[in-house]
C-alpha cells in the first residue's frame, strides 16, 4: 500500500479510539475479518484485532506471516506460535488493572468469548460496542467511493455481455457460469455472493440458486449477481423476459421500476431508511402489487454485501452522506414468477447517485 493508505487506516482507528468514552471501554477487541481489513488492511482469515488508546496489535499465525507484512496498516503485528486466542489472551493478562474490553457480540460465539477470558486468566471485564465499526463502515471514503464505483460498472458491464446469451435451451447453471467468468475476465476477484438465476416459476424465489433447469421461451429470468473489486462489493439485479411478454408481465415490470425510482428519488442526506422504504411500497400499493413485495427495499453495500443501513419498513437509520445502498423493490407471484430490478446508489448532498448503469428497460429476448 501507498503511504497515503497507511495514513488512513491509521485515520480509522485514531476515529475508533473516539469511541472508547462512549462504550467506557479501556480497549475495543475486534474479530469480524471485514472490520478488521478496514482498519488495518489485513484480508486474511485467522485474525484478532486488539485496539487499545496508545497502540493496536493484529495477533494472527504463521500461515499469513509475509501476508500480513504487506498488508497491514496502521498496527503491530504479533504472529501467535501457540494460537491466536492464547497470544491475545496472554497480552490482556499482562495488564496491570483488569481492562475493560469491547466487543461485538453479532461477531463472536460464546465459546470464542469463554476462550478467550480462560486465556486472559479471567482477567478480562466486557461490554458489547454497539457495531462501532459498522456504523464507521457505513460512510464510505472517496477512496472507498472510487473502488466502489468501478465495481458497479464491472458489474453493469458484465451483464451487458452475458445478456445476449440468455435465451430458451441454456440452463440455470450455465448462465451463472457465464456471468461468473465474465466477471473475472474483467478483474474481479470473484462474485459479492452466490449469483442467482431463476427462470418461469422459480424467479418468484427471492434467493433461488441455480439449477440444470433449462430456460424455456414465454417466462421471466431473474439475474441478481455481484462482483468483488479490491475487496469491495457490487450488486445488480435484473429481469429478462424469453419472447414477447403479456400485458401482465409488462404491467408488473413498469410498477417495479416505477417503485424503484421513487425509492431513489426519496434518497438524501437526513431521511430516514424506513422513509426510502415507504417510498417504494407505496407505490406499489397504488398499482395493487404491494403484497407480492416480501422484502425490504436494500441494503447498505461496502466490504461485505450486506451491511449497515438495512432499507426496511419502519427502520428508523437515518440516511448520511457517503452511503452507499442497493434500491431492490421486486414482486414475486406464484406460478407466474418474480420481477426485481435492483441497483446500487451512493448517497449525495443532491440525492441518489447511480452507480450501476446496466439497461432497466423490460428485457425480450
Amino acid at each position: 500500500m501507498e503511504a497515503k493508505d497507511q495514513g488512513l487506516n491509521r485515520s480509522r482507528i485514531d476515529r475508533l479510539r473516539f469511541c472508547f468514552s462512549e462504550l467506557h471501554a479501556d480497549a475495543l477487541l475486534i474479530s469480524h475479518p471485514a472490520n478488521i481489513r478496514y482498519l488495518c488492511g489485513f484480508s486474511g482469515s485467522a485474525g484478532l484485532l486488539l485496539v487499545e488508546p496508545t497502540k493496536a496489535t493484529l495477533f494472527t499465525d504463521s500461515r499469513y506471516t509475509f501476508q500480513a507484512r504487506e498488508e497491514v496498516k496502521g498496527a503491530q503485528v504479533q504472529i501467535a506460535k501457540k494460537g491466536i486466542v492464547k497470544a491475545l489472551g496472554d497480552a490482556l493478562r499482562r495488564k496491570r488493572a483488569q481492562p475493560l474490553v469491547g466487543y461485538s457480540a453479532g461477531h463472536m460465539t460464546v465459546a470464542q468469548k469463554e476462550a478467550l477470558q480462560t486465556a486472559a486468566g479471567g482477567g478480562i471485564r466486557w461490554v458489547k460496542d454497539a457495531n462501532v465499526v459498522e456504523r464507521m463502515r457505513a460512510v464510505k471514503d472517496r477512496e472507498e467511493l472510487k473502488v466502489m464505483r468501478e465495481a458497479a460498472e464491472l458489474i453493469s458491464e458484465v451483464f451487458r455481455r452475458v445478456v445476449p446469451d440468455v435465451k430458451p435451451g441454456i440452463s440455470e447453471l450455465e448462465v451463472a457460469g457465464k456471468i461468473e467468468y465474465t466477471m473475472k475476465q474483467l478483474g474481479a476477484s470473484g462474485p459479492s455472493f452466490d449469483t442467482i438465476v431463476a427462470s418461469g416459476p422459480r424467479s418468484a424465489w427471492a434467493h433461488a440458486q441455480p439449477t440444470e433447469k433449462i430456460l424455456k421461451k414465454s417466462e421471466l429470468v431473474v439475474l441478481d449477481h455481484g462482483a468483488i473489486l479490491r475487496g469491495y462489493c457490487s450488486d445488480l439485479t435484473r429481469t429478462i423476459y424469453l419472447g414477447r411478454p403479456p400485458q401482465k408481465v409488462r404491467k408488473l415490470y413498469d410498477a417495479v421500476l416505477e417503485a424503484q425510482a421513487a425509492a431513489k428519488s426519496a434518497i438524501r442526506p437526513g431521511v430516514t431508511a424506513g422513509e426510502v422504504d415507504a417510498a417504494a411500497r407505496g407505490t406499489l400499493r397504488r398499482h395493487g402489487f404491494a403484497k407480492y413485495f416480501t422484502h425490504s427495499t436494500g441494503h447498505g453495500l461496502g466490504l461485505e454485501i450486506h451491511e449497515m443501513p438495512r432499507l426496511g419498513k419502519g427502520e428508523k437509520f437515518v440516511l448520511q452522506e457517503g452511503m452507499v445502498v442497493t434500491v431492490e423493490p421486486g414482486v414475486y407471484i406464484e406460478g407466474l414468477g418474480g420481477i426485481r430490478i435492483e441497483d446500487d446508489v451512493v448517497v449525495s448532498a443532491q440525492g441518489a447517485e447511480e452507480l450501476t448503469n446496466a439497461p432497466r428497460e423490460l428485457i425480450e429476448n
